[in-house]
């Protein structure tokens, strides 16, 4: 029960908070339609059903069971499908594409959802008296700023707070909601599915339209797979139908209520649920639990990012751990402050919550198109499932996948393109890392020995004491740190470690099989490291580990000597020059080795190079 009252905060934000707008889109929004008998009967049964398939269905009974390792979301989901030999790269490329911009497009989501969720509930202000008119804007973008301002302290201190808070919103939007449908009963015939079908019959294009609209109410549902590591499926599985699926469908029948009663509440029917003196508590508590929502949807990104880090997608960053006991609480400082600058900027520019609602679906329909998909593969290749099994109920998941998506993809020019934008800049960064990185590797292992060989030929040469560690990209060949400090000092420490740290495609590595040793004769070692993406890679730990398998290593006197690249163009580039000059760029400021590996900066030696590519 208390994992079920975390999770409801954690999980749940997001589409929690989506009464706040959905159903005004609906009808007030810049696509809505006409306020009328049938239309609110089939909005609202296109709503239930939409929240019945697309979450009780497709994530619930379907995709939570595709976790890696116990880890759900996009990129956890791509890592299964990583192929273990060189030629499947090819057959692969199409869909390790479309997991990478799924994951690259979040990104655009991360910074549209704080803006929507915290602007939306401060309208209530203006619902409440005009007077507070021209300083929803102001008061928005005061508390985004605080919002990120306090992720470096880590959400230990209020996390504890969130279920909670988040469990008297559900109540009280719930109530809210039946006080709604009780002046108008007739609101629950919408559960009829042909509402849902008459209102496409009868509305044609506006009708499709409105489903961009209508997508809103499940928007918060790739969360829910997202952090089906901190969780599991029981605790959110049960928090769905137990609290978060009731009160959010009595709050959508009850304003559907409020306007058959009187059309025009259309411009915030949520708020019209609200008695007069309860208008100013509800605007708080709405900003709270918009700002928890947000909370979720930024961390997420921070996980994100690490994800993407380890698997080789992203340069290495500076990740902060915020929490001493809790490993899946960290900052990331350059990410926390591009979303706090672009958040504030969809805010000003926007003004409203109505337009940022236009971009706000395209980010999400693209991610659950491409988790249907990469769900169908695991589902065949990794189950062993038949066709028939993984076909049909993924056949039927992208036919809604693809209806939300062209509806929402309408809204191209009024913001849809914000969200695409992002995410392809995200996807070109990711792309040209990897690409870069894997050139530079080749250039630098090109000329490079075999290992065995280099230790044959070097058996006579003058010993320094102590132990020296060099790290390698390859298991094979030698490192060019440890090439380049023989060719110019003609000695070699005592002792050699080799250490290559290895990213797995699953979220955690065992103790027992974090760390191979092996020796290689003459002094010289070879580790292997060995961890998982969520995983923070930690060579002294890695060092501490191999003690356990025989190498004895002094930790306090060990030095860890790197290679420090530095990029030059080539004659014959190996990429588009401009593609070249963003790579090199990125790689000139990016964190160095030493900080993300962990190591003592006093034990640090870099060796520099120069990289034509």
């Amino acid at each position: 029960m208390a994992l079920s009252l975390v999770a409801l905060g954690v999980v749940y934000g997001d589409i929690g908070t989506s009464p706040l707008y959905a159903i005004r889109e609906c009808f007030h929004g810049e696509y809505g339609i006409a306020v009328s008998h049938a239309n609110v009967l089939g909005v609202l049964s296109l709503v239930f059903w939409s929240l019945i398939i697309v979450v009780s269905v497709k994530y619930l009974g379907f995709v939570l069971r595709a976790d890696n390792g116990g880890e759900g979301g996009v990129m956890a989901l791509t890592a299964l499908i990583i192929p273990s030999r060189e030629k499947e790269r090819s057959r692969r490329l199409i869909l390790l594409g479309m997991g990478i911009f799924a994951a690259s497009i979040l990104f655009g989501d991360a910074m549209i959802t704080p803006a929507i969720s915290v602007l939306s509930a401060v309208e209530g202000l203006r619902i409440a008296t005009p007077v507070f008119a021209p300083y929803v804007i102001p008061i928005t973008t005061a508390i985004l700023l605080t919002l990120f301002l306090v992720q470096k302290h880590g959400t230990g201190g209020v996390g504890k707070f969130f279920g909670p808070i988040t469990l008297v919103w559900f109540v009280v939007i719930a109530v809210l909601g039946l006080r709604g449908i009780i002046t108008n009963p007739h609101v629950l015939a919408a559960f009829n599915p042909w509402y849902g079908l008459s209102f496409f019959m009868r509305n044609g294009m506006h009708g499709f339209i409105v489903m961009g609209a209508v997508f809103l109410v499940v928007t918060g549902a790739e969360a829910l797979y997202a952090d089906l590591g901190h969780f599991g499926t029981g605790p959110i599985r049960r928090t769905w139908y137990a609290v978060v699926l009731p009160c959010l469908l009595c709050s959508y029948f009850g304003q559907g209520a409020v306007l058959l009663l009187d059309p025009t509440h259309s411009h915030h029917p949520f708020y019209a649920l609200a008695p007069s003196w309860a208008v100013y508590p509800i605007v708080i508590l709405a900003t709270m639990a918009t700002v928890i929502a947000s909370q979720a949807v930024i961390t997420g990104a921070f996980s994100l990012t690490r994800q993407a880090i380890q698997l080789g997608y992203l340069p290495r960053l500076r990740i902060i751990h915020t929490s001493e006991s809790e490993p899946g609480q960290i900052y990331a400082p350059q990410v926390n402050w591009l979303l706090l600058l672009a958040t504030i900027v969809l805010v000003v520019g926007f003004q409203t919550s109505s337009r940022l609602a236009a971009a706000y679906g395209v980010a999400v329909t693209a991610t659950m198109m491409a988790t249907t998909i990469l769900f169908y593969v695991v589902a065949r290749e990794r189950w062993n499932w038949s066709p028939l099994l993984a076909g049909i109920p993924s056949l039927v998941f992208l036919i809604g996948d693809l209806v939300f998506f062209g509806a929402n993809i309408t809204k191209l020019l009024h913001g849809a393109w914000f969200p695409i934008a992002v995410g392809g800049g995200v996807y070109f960064l990711m792309s040209t890392w990897r690409r870069g990185r894997r050139l530079v590797g080749q250039k630098l292992y090109t000329d490079n020995p075999p290992l065995a060989q280099f230790i044959e030929e070097s058996s006579q040469a003058q010993r320094v004491e102590g132990w020296a560690v060099y790290l390698a990209g390859s298991l094979d060949l030698t490192p060019p740190a440890l090439l380049q400090n023989f060719n110019h000092n003609r000695s070699i420490h005592s002792h050699v470690v080799i250490l290559t740290v290895v990213t797995e495609s699953i979220p955690e590595v065992p103790r027992d099989e974090k760390v191979n040793v092996e020796e290689l004769g003459h002094s010289f070692f070879k580790v292997i490291a060995r961890n998982g993406f969520m995983e923070e890679p930690n060579v002294p730990y890695s060092l501490a580990l191999a003690k356990e398998k025989g190498l004895e290593i002094d930790m306090d006197t060990v030095s860890y000597i790197l290679g420090r690249e530095r990029l030059l163009p080539d004659r014959k580039p190996m990429m588009p020059v401009w593609r070249e000059a963003v790579f090199a760029f990125v790689s000139h400021n990016t964190a160095g080795p030493a900080a993300h590996f962990q190591l003592p900066p006093r034990q640090v030696l870099e060796i520099g190079s120069q990289i034509e590519i």
